[in-house]
């Protein structure tokens, strides 16, 4: 159904509905996605550069690379000012360690910097916390709530709505409506 919602920067919005209800596919829309049908009109501010996380994150131009050897390769960073940046995501320990050796989480988190190095202003996160332990989540929290901008993410995660203050519900119905406090019972 036809909805108005307006984003300002800095804001935290967690998007909220059961499987199937349109949640993907209204990011893919916003981050541009040519292939994606829709009615209606939205608009992107001037300034807003869009960083899109989605769920299924295959990166095979990372294979057999470190995150040092990524971030030399793609942002100019040397040794100290990437340290400092992965240090940012807590992963500097891991910063000699190949991409694909990372576990889901610690992919998750440099995955994150690299949208915000690139000058990212709005983070669209589908999904971010799935397959993640406790540690790994509460660490991708924290660099979610370091980030210089606005977030918006689909979640089904309970724990991880605490840090959004606004909550966008795609209902099964088909209506899409702003709630003062996250709904899970659709």
């Amino acid at each position: 159904e036809p909805f108005e919602c307006e984003v300002f920067f800095g804001d935290r919005i967690a998007i909220l509905g059961k499987n199937g209800t349109g949640k993907s596919h209204f990011f893919r829309m916003i981050s541009g996605e040519r292939e994606i049908e829709y009615q209606g009109n939205f608009k992107v501010g001037a300034r807003v550069e869009i960083g899109y996380f989605a769920q299924t994150h295959s990166h095979p131009e990372f294979e057999g690379k470190t995150l040092l050897e990524i971030l030399w390769e793609s942002y100019s960073l040397q040794l100290g000012p990437a340290k400092s940046v992965l240090r940012k995501y807590e992963i500097d320990k891991q910063a000699e360690q190949k991409f694909s050796s990372l576990s889901g989480g610690q992919q998750a988190r440099f995955q994150i910097l690299l949208l915000e190095l690139s000058g990212s202003t709005l983070l669209l996160l589908d999904e971010p916390t799935d397959n993640l332990d406790l540690a790994s989540a509460e660490s991708l929290e924290r660099a979610i709530n370091n980030y210089q901008g606005t977030v918006l993410a689909v979640t089904h995660d309970r724990w991880f709505t605490k840090g959004f203050n606004r909550f966008i519900i795609f209902g099964a119905d088909g209506r899409v409506y702003e709630s003062p406090e996250p709904v899970f019972d659709f």
